[in-house]
């Protein structure tokens, strides 16, 4: 039944009435400082509807590293650099470890993901769950599966028959599907692949969480669909995008444990552990939620990362170079492994510089906007000697529980990069280069704007290297 403009205003009104008198009756100390606001309706005005960091990071350079802004009653405090982060979220987590309620992602079936959970009992159980699992130590017998995805990685970009980003996406999606369920994907028609495809729908396109329009004035949820915005349509149209691979993962692996047949993965290994018990609702949503975050956050986080490399040697083709000559200098006639983590120091600065998220503060990282791996090497050496990334992952009991995973994740797959293919500017219909723009998109991850470039295997004997450790692949 369609809503009248009257009844709309009238709702918005009553809202705005019912935040201003609760601001009014509620003592609370001073918040910090922010931009000047807008009477009842606050900071909405002036919000970014994309690239929000950007321009918090711009604000905090006028009001401070702990800024505070607010919308139709919502309060936001926004930290901007690590020191702010770490006072906080670290020392403080005991007080700063909640959640507000995410109404976009909610409304999607995320309500079983420990990275939207508030703060208390389940959140708990998640994590321990997970850091159980994903410990440093533990993930280390993890290696063989990503060295195997690596190999159908390079096999992808040296055929090149596809555009990049599937190829980097199909690498992620398979080492965590491995790990998370114990299902290899050894085709490009995996049942699947759509299911992923919905997933990481979402999550670039839900907005930045808590930060979209119906999270600021969660009302318009359930007035009509017809005030939901066309992206939030889309994503809802697509029948619940986390809970659906969720619950159809949890049944087949359900059916290769009766079968005997399953290899060890998170799941399995949880579902070990409560082996004989009688398992409530509750306990099942767990298995499957827990399972379930660890398989949407490893996905799209990797793979953005891995898009952000490429792009960075787009526009910084001397990092390509020096790692390239690493690896010919180091290794050569073979792909690379994990046992040749020593041995390829640049390719873990390469990681590191990609990793390098929040940390943009001009008073630890110099030309903070800079791809530049060579900043963490010794003054010695001709670095500046500046300090790991420490904020990509979160802090204190939000601090991400895959963490050790994601860095392996990366490391590997920028080492077979490096030994196996030229990454080169695409060109247009008349042969001139084109630069791609350096824009992120946000949503769960931030991610490059979609781009373009030109991938070639790197020689004759790279491509028979890689055939012939490849070929026992299925894919």
């Amino acid at each position: 039944m369609a809503v009248s403009i009257t009844t709309v205003a009238l709702l918005c009104l009553v809202f705005l009435l019912s935040a201003y008198l609760k601001r009014r009756t509620t003592k609370r100390p001073p918040l910090p400082p922010g931009p000047p606001a807008d009477p009842f309706i606050g900071h909405l005005r002036i919000m970014p509807s994309d690239q929000q960091e950007l321009v918090f990071h711009e604000w905090a350079k006028i009001y401070g590293d702990v800024m505070h802004l607010k919308v139709l009653g919502h309060d936001i405090i926004v930290l901007d650099s690590v020191q702010a982060a770490t006072e906080l979220l670290e020392k403080r987590s005991a007080l700063y470890s909640d959640r507000p309620n995410f109404t976009v992602y909610t409304t999607m079936g995320w309500d079983h993901n420990v990275a939207f959970f508030p703060y208390g009992r389940r959140f708990r159980k998640h994590r321990k769950f997970l850091q159980s699992y994903l410990s440093q130590q533990f993930t280390a017998m993890f290696r063989p599966i990503q060295e195997l995805n690596a190999r159908y990685l390079a096999k992808g970009l040296v055929e090149n028959t596809r555009d990049f980003k599937y190829y980097i996406s199909r690498y992620t999606i398979s080492v965590i599907m491995r790990i998370a369920y114990g299902h290899q994907i050894l085709s490009d028609d995996d049942e699947f692949m759509p299911l992923v495809e919905n997933v990481a729908y979402a999550q670039n396109n839900g907005g930045p969480p808590g930060g979209t329009v119906v999270d600021y004035f969660p009302i318009r949820m359930s007035i009509s669909p017809l005030m939901i915005t066309y992206t939030h349509r889309r994503i809802l149209s697509t029948t619940l995008p986390f809970v659906v691979p969720r619950d159809s993962l949890h049944n087949i692996r359900s059916g290769m444990e009766a079968e005997g047949t399953a290899e060890r993965s998170f799941l399995r290994t949880q579902m070990e552990s409560v082996s004989g018990k009688d398992l409530t609702d509750e306990d099942i949503q767990d298995l499957k939620g827990s399972a379930g975050v660890l398989f949407a956050a490893g996905v799209d986080t990797t793979s953005s990362s891995l898009e952000t490399f490429v792009l960075a040697l787009l526009h910084h083709p001397d990092v390509q170079k020096k790692g390239q000559q690493e690896f010919d200098r180091v290794i050569g006639d073979r792909l690379p492994t994990f046992e040749d983590y020593d041995a390829l120091p640049y390719v873990g600065r390469v990681t590191m510089e990609v990793l390098r998220g929040m940390n943009l503060d001009g008073n630890v990282y110099t030309k903070p906007t800079e791809f530049n791996p060579d900043r963490f090497l010794r003054k010695s050496e001709g670095g500046n000697e500046e300090p790991p990334p420490v904020a990509t992952f979160g802090f204190g009991r939000r601090i991400c529980p895959g963490r050790h995973l994601a860095a392996t994740n990366i490391w590997i797959a920028v080492a077979t990069i490096f030994a196996t293919v030229n990454i080169t500017k695409a060109k247009d219909k008349d042969g001139n280069e084109i630069t791609p723009e350096i824009i992120f998109e946000s949503g769960v991850t931030s991610r490059p704007k979609a781009f373009s470039c030109s991938i070639t295997p790197r020689s004759e004997k790279m491509i028979r290297i890689v055939a012939s450790e490849c070929k026992n692949l299925s894919m």
